[in-house]
């Protein structure tokens, strides 16, 4: 950056100030395309003069034990995000689920899951108070750096847990793409800062409802009044209807945030597992989901049948739950 004559502040690792911030980040992109294999085996023949004698004729392999990411978000000043920052402890803490941090970290439920997934509240830090999300070896953070950043960060030790399109190869010399678990070679940096910024993306997305200055009726308008697409009447949801809110959380659910949703899980929520399936109850969800898809809650994934959450969705479906939480707590409890 200074090469380049890029003006930046940089206090301790972050910067506070950055005068063309997208430039950066082109700078910053750069570093997990650098022939990593030529840079280091360079400056591990410093090292070790062997690598370059009696083990020359050896192949040097050069792996990641531990990959971190962060995305920072600059506050104009401490007050703006002090507030601010205690409203999102107070909402990661108390709201997501283990569902919830197994999503974000690109993962899908399934009871045969045989690990941990913690959250842990520091407050005794000199930096700040710190929250950390956990799936087995691999966790988000987050916390407030020097009062100015709110800063999310992925930490992935166990490369594994994440399924990337990639060339697999075999012991007889061949070659296969398909998508299989991410590894530790450093080739797969490209892969791991991809990874781990679509976890922090997930992350804030999810963060995003907390504290909007936009007032929550004005949005919630958009859901319950009925609109009008290709000259047909698309009905409106009824925020007080517990079957809508079903329908809401259903679309919110944690195992949907990496691979989208199917029919058919939208189908299992409302109706249960236990129901034999029916042409009725799949039409059915299907309207429903066409009614999201009339408001742009909710967009196809091209060359499936999985659906996503758009990021006006999931802002507005959480508002709806949330709402419907405090202002009727003896029917969310029923």
């Amino acid at each position: 950056m200074v090469r380049l004559g890029m003006g930046f502040v940089l206090k301790h690792n972050a910067f506070t100030q950055l005068d063309d911030p997208t430039k950066t980040q082109r700078q910053a992109d750069r570093f997990a395309k650098l022939d990593w294999t030529k840079i280091l085996t360079r400056y591990g023949r410093l090292v070790n003069p062997l690598l370059r004698k009696e083990l020359a004729c050896y192949r040097v392999r050069w792996f990641v034990d531990q990959a971190e990411y962060a995305t920072d978000l600059l506050f104009k000043s401490p007050s703006a995000l002090s507030g601010l920052y205690q409203k999102l402890l107070q909402f990661a803490a108390l709201t997501f689920t283990p569902k919830d941090i197994l999503g974000f970290l690109g993962r899908k439920w399934d009871r045969r899951f045989d690990g941990d997934v913690q959250t842990e509240v520091k407050t005794d830090r000199l930096l700040g108070t710190r929250i950390k999300q956990r799936m087995t070896r691999n966790w988000l953070k987050m916390y407030d750096k020097f009062g100015h950043i709110l800063r999310v960060e992925t930490v992935i030790n166990r490369p594994k847990e994440f399924s990337v399109f990639r060339s697999r190869f075999h012991r007889d010399g061949t070659t296969s793409p398909g998508y299989f678990p991410m590894n530790k070679d450093v080739g797969s940096l490209v892969h791991y800062q991809e990874q781990a910024l679509a976890c922090n993306r997930r992350y804030l997305d999810a963060l995003s409802i907390v504290d909007d200055p936009a007032p929550a009726y004005q949005q919630l308008r958009q859901l319950t009044e009925p609109k009008r697409v290709a000259d047909r009447s698309s009905a409106g949801f009824n925020l007080a209807r517990r079957e809508d809110v079903r329908l809401f959380v259903a679309v919110l659910d944690g195992d949907h945030i990496a691979r989208g949703f199917r029919n058919k899980d939208i189908r299992a929520a409302l109706f249960g597992n236990a129901v034999p399936a029916s042409r009725q109850q799949s039409a059915a969800v299907g309207r429903l989901v066409k009614r999201l898809h009339n408001r742009q809650l909710v967009a196809k994934i091209p060359r499936t049948r999985r659906w996503r959450i758009t990021e006006a969705g999931r802002h507005l479906l959480s508002l709806a739950v949330k709402h419907y939480g405090q202002t009727w707590p003896e029917l969310a409890a029923a």
